[in-house]
Parts: C-alpha cells; sequence; structure tokens
C-alpha cells in the first residue's frame, strides 16, 4: 500500500483561518511550479503500486484542463497507478465549471472533496471564503451531473458568531444533497492567521466549550441518523465511500509527498520539503529532491504514531496490529493505562482491541498523552 499526494500551492485569495503552505496565484509562478513539480515526479518514479492519489493544497481546482491534463500526464508517465486506486482532488466553488469537471473525470479523477465551510453567505465571508453557497451548490450539481459520485464535502462549525441553528441548517442542507461523504471540523484558531489576529483584536469571542461539545455530538447523531457512518474523529461517510487516502495516513503507512511543503513517508523516514516556491525552484534545477529535512523513526516513534493514528479511528487499534508489526503484547504492555481509561468510560475493549468511546474522542488529545506517558 503506498499513496501519492501532491500539494498545488496557489489560492484565488487564503481564507481567514488558513495556515495551510499557500499563495495567491500568479500566472508566471504557476507555470514555473508546474514544471518543477514534473521534474520532481521524475525523481520519484516508481514501479511499486500506487493506491491512492490525493491532489490538496491550496486549491487544486484553480489549475486550467490543460495543466490538470498535462500534471495526470506525467503521474501515469512516473506512477504505476492502480486500476482502482481512488484519486481525490480538492476543489473550491468558484474555480468549477463543467468543462473542467468534464476534463477531471476523464483523466481518472473519481472522487471531489468540496471546501464549503458553512451554507450562510454571511459566514462564508467572514471566514474569507471567495464562493456563495449557491455557487457551491451549482458546481456540486454540475460535479453530479458530469457523473462524480464520489463526493466529499467539508463543513466547519464554532465559527466566529456562529449559532447551534445555523450549524444545524449547514449539515441539514448538505444532508439532503446526499453527498457519499461529509468532514465536519470544529475551527481552530492558528497563530498568524487573519481570524487569530482578528480574536486577538477582540472582534470576536471563541465559542465555549461546551458549545462545540453539543455540536459535534449533534453532528454525529444526526449524521448517523442520516446513513453516515463516523469513522474518524471528523469524518463521515456513507458505507464503503471512507476516504481510502486519509485511512492510509492514520493507519501509518507509506506515501509520496510532492510539492512545496508537503510531507511524505518513505523507508520509514518522515520528510517535509521546502516551503518556498523559490527554494523548491532552486533545488529542483539542481536535480535535488526539494527536502526542508528528515526524521527517521524508531520503533518507539512508530508505535506512539500507530497509537495515536489507530485512536482517531473509530476501528480503534486491534492488538493483532501490534503483535504482527512490533512483537508486541499490547494489552500487557498497557494494561494499566487500559484499566485506567476503561474505569473513566473513555475506552472500550474487546477481544480484538480498545477503541474510544464518545466520551472518549470529546477529550482524545489527552487519552493519546496516557500511552506516551
Amino acid at each position: 500500500m503506498l499513496g501519492l499526494y501532491i500539494h498545488i500551492p496557489f489560492c484565488v485569495k487564503k481564507c481567514n483561518y488558513c495556515d495551510f503552505n499557500s499563495y495567491k496565484m500568479d500566472i508566471n509562478s504557476k507555470t514555473r511550479y508546474i514544471e518543477d513539480l514534473k521534474k520532481e515526479m521524475k525523481l520519484y518514479k516508481t514501479e511499486q503500486e500506487i493506491t491512492s492519489v490525493f491532489l490538496g493544497g491550496g486549491t487544486p481546482s484553480i489549475l486550467n484542463s490543460l495543466e490538470l491534463e498535462s500534471i495526470f500526464d506525467n503521474i501515469y508517465e512516473n506512477f504505476n497507478i492502480a486500476e482502482d486506486a481512488e484519486v481525490t482532488i480538492e476543489c473550491n466553488p468558484g474555480t468549477l465549471s463543467l468543462d473542467k469537471l468534464k476534463t477531471m473525470k476523464k483523466i481518472g479523477i473519481n472522487r471531489l472533496s468540496i471546501g464549503l465551510q458553512a451554507v450562510q453567505d454571511y459566514h462564508l465571508k467572514a471566514i474569507g471564503r471567495i464562493h456563495t453557497y449557491e455557487e457551491f451548490e451549482k458546481n456540486y450539481r454540475q460535479a453530479k451531473e458530469v457523473g462524480f459520485e464520489n463526493i466529499n464535502v467539508d463543513l466547519m462549525y464554532c465559527l466566529p458568531n456562529q449559532t447551534s441553528d445555523e450549524w444545524k441548517e449547514s449539515l441539514n442542507k448538505i444532508v439532503s444533497l446526499n453527498p457519499s461523504h461529509i468532514s465536519a471540523y470544529s475551527l481552530i484558531l492558528e497563530e498568524g492567521t487573519e481570524l487569530y489576529n482578528m480574536h486577538e483584536n477582540n472582534e470576536f469571542e471563541v465559542i465555549d466549550e461546551d458549545v462545540d461539545m453539543d455540536m459535534y455530538n449533534y453532528t454525529i447523531n444526526y449524521l448517523k441518523d442520516n446513513g453516515y457512518n463516523q469513522y474518524e474523529i471528523s469524518n463521515y461517510a456513507k458505507e464503503g465511500c471512507e476516504c481510502n487516502h486519509n485511512i492510509l495516513y492514520w493507519k501509518c503507512k507509506h506515501y509520496i509527498g510532492l510539492g512545496p511543503g508537503a510531507s511524505g513517508y518513505l523507508d520509514d523516514t518522515r520528510y517535509n520539503n521546502v516551503e518556498a516556491l523559490d527554494e523548491y525552484h532552486t533545488l529542483l534545477s539542481n536535480n535535488k529532491k526539494p527536502i526542508d529535512h528528515k526524521e527517521y523513526l524508531t520503533i518507539e516513534d512508530k508505535i506512539q504514531e500507530k497509537i495515536f493514528m489507530g485512536l482517531r479511528m473509530n476501528s480503534g487499534i486491534k492488538f493483532e496490529d501490534f503483535k504482527n508489526e512490533f512483537d508486541i503484547n499490547f494489552k500487557e504492555k498497557y494494561n494499566k493505562v487500559i484499566d485506567k481509561l476503561k474505569s473513566r468510560n473513555l475506552i472500550n475493549e474487546s477481544k480484538a482491541g480498545i477503541s474510544l468511546t464518545q466520551k472518549g474522542r470529546e477529550i482524545s488529545n489527552s487519552i493519546f498523552i496516557e500511552f506516551i506517558d
């Protein structure tokens, strides 16, 4: 199992909450970047089968049809993409068209992840989105018309001044469109973002933690009642429509990361690429992989990562996996921690493994620390 992630670092404008490595697009930078990306692909060329491809950003759908075709020609030239591979592209409403969606379908993309965040236009404007809900719905219906069946919609709750009823309205409207997958994230104020600065200037108050938890629990129950299984802390899918690429991350499998700021995991080594476009260009012009730093994972590192990632998923940690991969008896090694967490109703235990309870998911970070300590 090997994944391929490609970072497209351009946006029409940066959203007020975003701390990803992205830049306002200009034509010259985009053209040069695509040529650099092709060079980087050649440096990672492999015959090993790729089971999932994910174009993230930034805004990958900002690319025009010819640019998308060129990138995918090079993907197929350098990598052995499995016939049944999941191929995802992140899209923003306002950067899609019927013709572009037809191109995406033609070149082998079979899953769309559309960033909406909210259905109220005033909330979209407040968080710096470039589109309206009407534009989203138009693009969504065009995608269905073209033949895309596997579509994720991204939503965010605990937005500045958002009420619980407004969040319920967002969920209701999106469920009525019947996408195969919904990602629902609580807003995190990241230092250096516009929203963080606005909060520091007392322009809005952060929503109370209890309200946050109420929104989260409502989301789980409402989506479950409408046929969406929560398979990870923030992700919900119709049966058989879970995101294979994200599951690859959560199961700590290997993947190639391409593009400025992208990360990858190969040969038990995690690496991060340089973020600056000029530095990325210079290194590739000298036929060098644009890696900023690497970290080789020890056995202990890998055990901790597998616990952290495994507990994110509703399926949890399987004892057999730890025995096969690390030759350790998980239940024996962590017996005291397991008993402590069970007594507080934070985890469930079966013969096969452990998983977080709903109460545990609400304080998941503190549970991860229990195992590390």
